[in-house]
């Protein structure tokens, strides 16, 4: 089904932290950005989560963190064809189209949410979502 339109809908969008800490800044120190990447499922309302982390550190300590979400709607024909036995498989192209909408979201959200204050320089780079989902996406059903 990788070739094959999928049909999905954007249902929603959550800003689901955003914290900054001004004493863990020191200006002209090296900045670090770790990323977390989370997807989650709700079966009966065939829904997909997806779940971005960005926290820009220094000397390990956290000092600007965003987390947002995308929920996406799936179809029944597409859920029902990922759907083998007891888990659902998401192709990888299209687990990294919906990853890219919600990276992108983020970066705006976190333009927003600073704009006015000292951390508006600190932006999303472009993040290549193929080097972070590698693979199809499986969920277990029976756990």
């Amino acid at each position: 089904m990788e070739n094959k339109k999928i049909g999905f809908a954007l249902v929603a969008l959550k800003t689901e932290q955003f914290a900054s800490f001004e004493e863990n800044y020191k200006e002209g120190k090296k900045v670090d950005l770790k990323t977390g990447l989370e997807f989650k499922i709700n079966v009966e309302d065939k829904n997909v989560g997806v779940f971005v982390t960005f926290t820009f550190e220094q000397s390990k300590k956290a000092f600007l963190k965003v987390q947002v979400s995308g929920h996406f709607s799936i179809t029944e024909e597409a859920f029902n064809e990922f759907s083998k036995e007891d888990k659902i498989i998401f192709p990888k192209g299209f687990m990294c189209h919906l990853t890219m909408l919600v990276v992108s979201s983020a970066r705006g959200i976190l333009h927003a949410k600073t704009e006015g204050s000292n951390f508006n320089k600190f932006l999303l780079p472009t993040i290549d979502v193929t080097k972070i989902v590698s693979d199809d996406i499986e969920f277990h059903l029976s756990e």
